[in-house]
């Protein structure tokens, strides 16, 4: 899918492109391709002469091949963005090309970005952008305010995190854990603790492009300072990511704390049965083994006072063990 963005009274609009003539009709500041397919790739090279790397979405990429700029000035950057799905939480490679010395593109330049599947930053940008005049003036502003939004994004996806903990926290300390209701709380925990080291990744890569941004001195002085007030956004990130590591792994250690306490009521039980059934097993030892002749042939009550005597043993260590309160 090929979508290019211009700008139109300080108001950012989408077009999307369905062929090579509708592209030469437009002169965007932002060019957005994902998924794209061979002939989308094709329209680029020959519009706009860029050719995208076969390997711009790689994951296993070296870093010095990820923040590099071309010797014709294009400026390329590879950044992960967060995707906060329920099912399946995971980061987007994203490739972004920044173009701004090409006898097709305005001054302003044109940034390219190449995806392969839709990103949430990219749609809460171009919301914004539709309803807020002014806010991107060109291609680099573009980037910014991407990254702007992706720190943002974090940001709701922590306090996302912290609702859910605190659901978890109150199942916890209520104090009545099962094992039942202690599996899913360890799955849940597992889930947020997942999703809270993704967050933290994601702006550790946003901090490294914004700092590169930063390093190779495209900004004006205006979006130095955006890009500096990003970075401290970025900064609160880390210490609440770290905060809530810690409460994670709280929150894990007393659920597997009940855990253990369910597995010592039970070795309890076996171990308060095994000590209250050695009298009588002492019994039945010495009346099976002392008698010369068969009981019940030489004593017609034998049976029933060797049955009456190992329940009596038996009763009375576990009246000892309920008055000291240990079956409880």
């Amino acid at each position: 899918m090929l979508n290019i963005f211009t700008l139109a009274n300080g108001r950012l609009f989408q077009e999307e492109i369905e062929s090579l003539e509708e592209l030469t009709k437009f002169q965007p500041i932002w060019v957005d391709l994902e998924a794209p397919t061979l002939e989308e790739k094709r329209w680029i090279k020959q519009h706009y002469g860029l050719s995208i790397p076969e390997d711009a979405m790689d994951e296993d990429i070296e870093e010095s091949a990820r923040f590099y700029e071309e010797d014709n000035g294009e400026l390329h950057i590879r950044s992960d963005f967060l995707i906060d799905d329920d099912e399946d939480p995971r980061s987007v490679r994203v490739a972004f090309i920044l173009n701004q010395h090409n006898a097709n593109l305005k001054s302003r330049g044109v940034l390219f970005s190449i995806h392969d599947e839709d990103v949430p930053v990219f749609r809460l940008l171009r919301m914004r952008a539709r309803r807020a005049p002014g806010l991107i003036e060109d291609a680099k502003e573009v980037l910014l305010k991407l990254f702007d939004a992706d720190a943002e994004y974090s940001a709701d996806t922590l306090e996302n995190i912290y609702d859910e903990l605190e659901k978890v926290s109150k199942q916890v300390l209520a104090g009545d854990v099962t094992d039942a209701l202690a599996g899913e709380v360890l799955g849940a925990i597992a889930r947020q603790e997942d999703l809270n080291g993704r967050i933290r990744r994601n702006v550790m890569d946003t901090r490294r492009a914004v700092s590169f941004m930063m390093r190779s001195k495209m900004l004006n002085a205006e979006q130095f300072e955006e890009a500096r007030q990003i970075l401290r956004d970025i900064e609160s990130l880390d210490n609440h990511t770290a905060f809530l590591f810690d409460k994670i792994n709280f929150l894990m250690d007393a659920t597997v704390g009940f855990i253990n306490i369910n597995q010592n009521k039970i070795i309890k039980i076996f171990s308060v049965a095994s000590v209250a059934l050695l009298p009588p097993t002492l019994i039945a030892s010495v009346y099976g083994m002392n008698f010369k002749f068969m009981p019940e042939l030489d004593w017609s009550l034998g049976y029933p006072y060797a049955l009456g005597l190992m329940l009596a043993s038996a009763l009375g260590p576990m009246w000892y063990f309920r008055k000291r309160g240990w079956l409880k």
